[in-house]
């Protein structure tokens, strides 16, 4: 008497069926308007002239989505909330930033960029004047905030001709000369003789 086996049902691989459905949607797709330039940070960086230096403090490794806008070091907070009264206890929640899509306006562009901003970077950007103005301040911890996205956004700034022009102006204005005029050159080997004392 032979016994036949049934193949093993395995729910690990989903069929080809949930597959195809997975894909669908039963709304429409946003259509992204053509009146402001949307940055994404892989795609819209690649016309730089030169790649930006490194960042010095690294991608955000628990909140990635700050890598992709000015969350000026926002993060997803984790806490309870306590409730008091009849049920009293604690209730897991998370506190978000609250992020919005703003288009701000670049002097040194000359364009209108839709970012994904923090309120609380939006504030600042107002208090300090303008985008350019934030973007351009060198404290450590103006830098330490910008994150990836804001440090190539501020690589895109400084390479701008509005302001390579206000930076040598600048530097006239100071007395300074230009990098390329303060390289070290080599001394000239002279072809004098020494005179040998002979006693």
């Amino acid at each position: 008497m032979a016994l036949h086996t049934a193949k093993h049902f395995s729910c690990s691989r989903p069929s080809s069926l949930l597959q195809t459905f997975r894909g669908l949607s039963l709304y429409p797709r946003r259509s992204q308007s053509n009146q402001s330039t949307i940055l994404d940070p892989d795609k819209y960086f690649e016309s730089l002239s030169g790649d930006p230096p490194e960042y010095p403090y690294g991608p955000s490794l628990y909140f990635k989505q700050a890598n992709s806008g000015l969350y000026g070091g926002s993060t997803i907070q984790f806490g309870n909330k306590i409730s008091k009264g009849r049920n009293k206890g604690k209730t897991r929640r998370t506190w978000k930033p609250n992020v919005r899509h703003e288009e701000l306006y670049s002097e040194a562009l000359g364009t209108t960029l839709k970012l994904k901003v923090t309120h609380r970077v939006l504030r600042t950007i107002k208090k300090v004047g303008g985008l350019d103005q934030y973007l351009l301040g060198d404290k450590p911890a103006r830098i330490k905030e910008l994150g990836v996205f804001g440090w190539k956004l501020r690589w895109k700034v400084m390479q701008s001709r509005a302001m390579r022009e206000k930076f040598l102006e600048e530097q006239k204005a100071l007395g300074l000369r230009a990098a390329a005029e303060l390289e070290p050159q080599a001394p000239q080997q002279t072809q004098d003789k020494i005179p040998v004392s002979t006693e």
